[in-house]
C-alpha cells in the first residue's frame, strides 16, 4: 500500500457499514478519502475520528446524492478543484428493497438501478475521465457486489435486487476489457461479499424488525472490517496483477 500514500480515493456510500470501513483503512494507509453519501454527520464524525487516532490520511466528507448524475459531477469536479482528480475509486453505495418480480412496485425497482447501476456507471465514467486527462495509469475501481451478483437469492423479495448486482458482476467484466482496449493499466475489481453484519438488513426489513434480527441467526457473519481487508489486498497488489472478482462468504453461511 505504500505506493498509495497520499493519493486520492473515492469511497460512495461511506457513512455506514462497508464503507465506513473501508474508509477507515485507507485513510490509515496514509490516502486522501473522499467519502460521500447523502447525508455527513457520520462521516463527519468518522473524521474526526481518524484525526484524533493520528493516522497519516485524511478523511474528507462530502455530500452527495447518487440517483442525481447532476450530483455526482459536481462533486467529481469538487475533486478536481481541491485534489486534482481521483486515483481509486470505490464504489460502494447500493441498496436493496423489498420488491419481488410479480409484485413489486416499479418505483423501487427503478430507485435500485439508480443507485446500483446507473449511479455506479456514472462513477465509474468520471474516474476514468479524471485518472486520463492527468495521465494517471496505475489507478483501480473496485465495485462492492455480492454473492447476490453470482446466484440468485432462494427469496422472492430479493430477485430484482440480485439482478442489479449482476449488473455489477457484468459492468466490471466489461470494464476490464474496455480497460485493456484502450491500452491502459487502470485496474478493475468486483468484491462479493455474502452476508455481512451491518445495517443493510435492517433498512431492508425496516417495517418487520423480527425478520431482520433472523438473517443474523449464523454463528458468526462476515464484518465490515473483512471486506475492507479485500479492498486493501485487491489495492496492495502488484500492479501487473489483476484481482478481477473476489467472493467471500462466512464459513457457516447457509445460502448465496
Amino acid at each position: 500500500m505504500e505506493r498509495w500514500k497520499g493519493r486520492v480515493a473515492l469511497v460512495s456510500g461511506a457513512s455506514v457499514g462497508i464503507g465506513a470501513a473501508v474508509v477507515k483503512e485507507l485513510v490509515q494507509h496514509g490516502m486522501k478519502v473522499v467519502g460521500c453519501a447523502r447525508s455527513v454527520d457520520k462521516i463527519e464524525k468518522l473524521a474526526a475520528e481518524c484525526a484524533r487516532s493520528g493516522f497519516s490520511g485524511t478523511l474528507i466528507p462530502y455530500k452527495c446524492d447518487l440517483s442525481v448524475e447532476e450530483e455526482i459531477i459536481n462533486m467529481f469536479s469538487a475533486i478536481k478543484s481541491s485534489h486534482q482528480g481521483v486515483d481509486v475509486l470505490i464504489n460502494n453505495a447500493g441498496l436493496a428493497l423489498p420488491e419481488p418480480l410479480l409484485t413489486g412496485r416499479t418505483s423501487s425497482w427503478r430507485t435500485m438501478i439508480d443507485v446500483n447501476v446507473i449511479a455506479l456507471s456514472v462513477c465509474t465514467r468520471e474516474a476514468y475521465q479524471s485518472m486520463k486527462e492527468r495521465n494517471v495509469d496505475d489507478g483501480h475501481i473496485i465495485n462492492i457486489n455480492s454473492t447476490s451478483g453470482h446466484q440468485v437469492v432462494h427469496l422472492a423479495d430479493m430477485h430484482f435486487y440480485c439482478s442489479t448486482k449482476y449488473a455489477v458482476t457484468a459492468l466490471t467484466e466489461g470494464l476490464r476489457q474496455e480497460l485493456r482496449d484502450a491500452k491502459s493499466h487502470i485496474r478493475a475489481t468486483c468484491i462479493s461479499p455474502g452476508l455481512v453484519e451491518t445495517e443493510f438488513v435492517n433498512r431492508l426489513y425496516s417495517d418487520k424488525p423480527e425478520k431482520a434480527a433472523a438473517t443474523y441467526r449464523y454463528k458468526e457473519c462476515l464484518q465490515a472490517g473483512d471486506v475492507a481487508s479485500a479492498v486493501v489486498y485487491a489495492l496492495s497488489s502488484p500492479p501487473h496483477v489483476q484481482i478481477g472478482d473476489i467472493q467471500m462468504r462466512s464459513v457457516e453461511q447457509l445460502f448465496f
